[in-house]
C-alpha cells in the first residue's frame, strides 16, 4: 500500500491546470491544493454559483483562477475544442487536466435503469473525459511536461451489480487510461489514474445512504495525491493506477 504523498510546496508553480467537477468533493479539494502548490486553476462545472464560491476560495490560496461553466452531459466535441483553444490562448498554455466530474444517481438494477440515465452516466464518466482530453492534447503537447489524471474508483466494488452505467464507465476509464498511456508514453504528456479510497462524496452518499458521515475521511485527504500526479514528482506513476491510502 502506498501512502498519500506530500508534494513540494510549489510543485505546480507556473502551471495551468484544468479541474473538472471543480465544486464536487474531490474536485474542490484538489483545486484548492493545486492553487496552494502554485498552479493557475481552471474551474470547470455546470453550476455558476457553486463555481463562483470555489473561485473565491481558490483565489485566496494562490494565483487567480479561471471559470469555465460547462455541462459535460450536453457537451460535444466542438464544445471541448472551443474550450481547449480558449483556455490555451488566454492562459498561454495548458499543463494538466484532472478529471473529477462524476455522474451517479444511485444504486439500481441495470434492467430498471432508464436508457437516458444510462447514456448520461456513460457520457459524463467516460465519453466526455475522453473527448475533453482529446481536445486538450495539442495544448498539452506544447509543454515540456504535462499530465492527464483520470479519477477512477475501486473496480472490485463498483464493477458489480447495481452500479449501473457508473460501474461500466469506470471500468472503461481504466482501459482508456492504459490505452492512451501506450500511445503517449514517449512524449511529454503523462497519463495516469488516481483511485482514492473511501471518502465523503456525492457518489458515496448516494450509494451508502445509511453510512455515518464521520465514517469516511474528507476528500481533502486525497488532494495532495492529485497535486503529486499533476506535477513532475508523479513521473513514476506514468501509466499506472495510483491508489494511495492514509497512514493508519
Amino acid at each position: 500500500m502506498s501512502l498519500i504523498p506530500v508534494p513540494g510546496a510549489q510543485a505546480l508553480a507556473g502551471r495551468n491546470v484544468l479541474v473538472t467537477g471543480a465544486y464536487g468533493g474531490l474536485g474542490e479539494a484538489a483545486a484548492k491544493a493545486c492553487a496552494q502548490a502554485g498552479a493557475t486553476v481552471v474551474l470547470l462545472g455546470r453550476k455558476v454559483p457553486k463555481l463562483s464560491r470555489v473561485y473565491d476560495a481558490v483565489k485566496a490560496l494562490g494565483p487567480e483562477p479561471a471559470l469555465y461553466p460547462m455541462d459535460l452531459a450536453g457537451a460535444d466535441p466542438a464544445d471541448f475544442e472551443a474550450m481547449a483553444d480558449k483556455i490555451g490562448a488566454e492562459l498561454g498554455g495548458l499543463h494538466g487536466v484532472l478529471h473529477c466530474a462524476a455522474e451517479f444517481p444511485g444504486l439500481r438494477p441495470l434492467e430498471a435503469t432508464p436508457p437516458a440515465d444510462f447514456v448520461r452516466q456513460m457520457h459524463v464518466n467516460l465519453t466526455a473525459p475522453w473527448l475533453l482530453t482529446q481536445a486538450c492534447l495539442p495544448w498539452l503537447r506544447k509543454a515540456e511536461d504535462s499530465a492527464v489524471v483520470f479519477v477512477g474508483d475501486e473496480l472490485a466494488r463498483v464493477n458489480r451489480a447495481y452500479w449501473g452505467g457508473y460501474g461500466v464507465a469506470k471500468a472503461g476509464l481504466a482501459g482508456l487510461m492504459r490505452l492512451l498511456h501506450d500511445e503517449t508514453e514517449t512524449g511529454p504528456v503523462r497519463v495516469s489514474a488516481l483511485e482514492p479510497g473511501p471518502m465523503r462524496s456525492g457518489v458515496r452518499n448516494r450509494a451508502y445512504v445509511e453510512e455515518a458521515a464521520t465514517r469516511c475521511p474528507s476528500p481533502a485527504i486525497y488532494a495532495p495525491a492529485c497535486v503529486y500526479l499533476l506535477s513532475t514528482e508523479g513521473r513514476d506513476q506514468r501509466g499506472q493506477v495510483f491508489a494511495p491510502r492514509p497512514a493508519p
